[in-house]
């Protein structure tokens, strides 16, 4: 709770939350807010912004309510950026934390995979593994964390190397504590903090990296996601933008929001270092 309201007392922090709070809310209740299904055709096709009061923002070229796509696509971005995040972080935790513990050659070994991988451009990498195994949410999910977790994996590894000597740590090896133990209970919870403030950056990355893959047409073709209704609205551009132009918003609200979370987060997280 402290934390949060350090969080809160920044502005970054409190913008950024307060953006975020709402996006969940309208994909929590998206179902309430735009009931059935968001792909299905309910009007007349190309119906302009603000001019038909059944459809606020429109229709596109099938005649689908674009606000039903915005809500439910909310739903999408959230559910892939979280989920992600939260693989990437589990995998460079475990990564990270066995590379700085453990030392010698399984630091060295752990240490040249994380190089492999940072190698590699992450959306390239996602772009090939949903190429070759299939555009399905689980799959993106998948694809994403595996191009993000070599970043926390470092992350963690040094922030392991700085803790591992303290006395702490050291007292709990002269009272016999298992090696996992430690690492667990001793050096963890000391290091998760920094990869924390990290893990705003790797969802705003995942939600980007989804919607560039439905751009592409490799998302799920089942579900609706603002990078699918913006490459819809790219063949009518010139005609009607707002096709494009209302998804892009979104995203580009939900990006900023989950930056400027980051920034608080960030801030949060030095304040109460300090106040230690």
């Amino acid at each position: 709770m402290r934390l949060l309201r350090n969080l809160l007392r920044t502005p970054e922090g409190a913008v950024g939350f307060g953006l975020l709070a709402v996006l969940a809310l309208v994909a929590l209740f998206a179902p309430v807010l735009s009931p059935g299904d968001p792909l299905r055709i309910a009007g007349r096709a190309l119906t302009a912004p603000f001019t038909d009061p059944a459809f606020p923002l429109g229709t596109d070229r099938l005649g689908r309510d674009v606000l039903a796509g915005i809500v439910h696509g909310a739903r999408t971005s959230l559910l892939v950026g979280l989920a992600a995040a939260c693989a990437a972080l589990a995998v460079g935790l475990c990564v990270g934390l066995a590379a700085g513990f453990a030392g010698g050659i399984v630091d060295e070994a752990l240490m040249r995979v994380v190089d492999a991988f940072q190698i590699v451009p992450s959306f390239l990498l996602a772009l090939a593994f949903v190429s070759v195994i299939g555009a399905s949410v689980p799959v993106v999910v998948l694809a994403i964390a595996l191009g993000a977790w070599a970043d926390p994996a470092r992350l963690t590894r040094a922030q392991v190397l700085s803790v591992r000597e303290r006395d702490y740590v050291a007292s709990a090896r002269v009272v016999g504590m298992h090696p996992v133990e430690i690492a667990l209970r001793e050096i963890l919870p000391n290091v998760l903090p920094p990869v924390l403030a990290l893990s705003a950056i790797i969802v705003a990355a995942a939600i980007l990296t989804e919607a560039a893959l439905s751009f592409l047409g490799l998302g799920d073709p089942n579900i609706v996601t603002w990078g699918s209704m913006i490459a819809e609205g790219r063949n009518v551009l010139r005609s009607s933008p707002f096709l494009s132009v209302f998804p892009g918003i979104a995203l580009v609200v939900t990006v900023v929001g989950v930056y400027l979370l980051s920034e608080g987060l960030g801030k949060a997280l030095a304040h109460r270092g300090g106040g230690a």
